[in-house]
């Protein structure tokens, strides 16, 4: 199992600078809250899964389909339970309450497929160079690169331990998934142990380069923003900017819900 989200392809996307795929990840994050109307909802969830096809990203939503179905249910439910509205659908909920939360639901799992989208075509490298070139401070730049690797090792630490333990007899997929997810909490104390380890290890590596003791940095990978970048920026504007007037006008709007 590989656990980086990176996919090595040749597409326009990947060839983007690294500014300007930060760019279009808070833009999309912004697009999916400007409208409350579970359709405009739609529509922008299908701008980013069109964006991940043309990207050749979308295999690794396979490798989290289960989160966001998960996600988008649980909350359409607490919604529609805890929501108000004007229009009784059925025992105590009402239609206004269940389109709120089909649209929080949207929302949430947009954000978190833009998000794997950028992991998808932009390398832990990328995204440092990209945030020092912003003026973000490099040591920040490198925590938040530190952040995106750990979290692919723990995944990995948990499948390599998963299977150890299932190479020792353990039974990890019989049972209903209450009983299974049971199983696995002992699994989490060596996951951290091992974890905490790494960690250890990785912070007196940097200790022993002497990681922070020089001045001015350079980088080896080299990004500037091109033509494609331009281009790709404007339309990006030009979308969110009509988006914005789509809301100001009165579209996108949930009339009758009270939280």
């Amino acid at each position: 199992m590989d656990p980086s989200l990176y996919l090595d392809r040749d597409t326009w996307v990947h060839r983007l600078d690294p500014r300007t795929k930060m760019f279009l990840l808070i833009g999309a994050f912004v697009l999916a809250f400007i409208f409350l109307d579970p359709l405009y909802e739609l529509v922008v969830l299908a701008l980013v899964l069109i964006f991940g096809y043309m990207a050749k990203s979308l295999e690794n939503l396979r490798r989290i389909w289960f989160i966001l179905l998960a996600v988008g249910l649980l909350t359409l439910v607490l919604w529609s339970l805890v929501g108000g509205g004007r229009t009784p659908l059925f025992l105590f909920v009402e239609l206004e309450s269940v389109l709120y939360g089909l649209s929080i639901a949207l929302r949430i799992d947009t954000t978190i497929i833009a998000g794997v989208i950028f992991l998808s075509t932009t390398r832990n490298e990328e995204v440092a160079i990209g945030l020092v070139k912003l003026g973000i401070p490099y040591r920040f730049a490198f925590a938040v690169t530190t952040a995106l690797r750990l979290v692919p090792t723990i995944a990995s630490t948990g499948f390599t331990i998963s299977q150890a333990q299932r190479s020792r007899g353990l039974d990890l997929d019989s049972g209903n998934i209450l009983q299974r997810t049971r199983k696995y909490v002992p699994l989490l104390v060596p996951v951290f142990v091992t974890t905490i380890r790494s960690t250890n290890v990785f912070s007196m590596a940097l200790e022993s380069k002497g990681f922070g003791a020089g001045g001015k940095r350079t980088f080896y990978l080299r990004t500037a923003l091109g033509g494609r970048d331009v281009v790709v920026l404007v339309v990006f504007v030009v979308l969110l900017a009509a988006s914005v007037a789509l809301r100001v006008a009165g579209y996108g709007t949930l009339e009758g819900f009270s939280g």
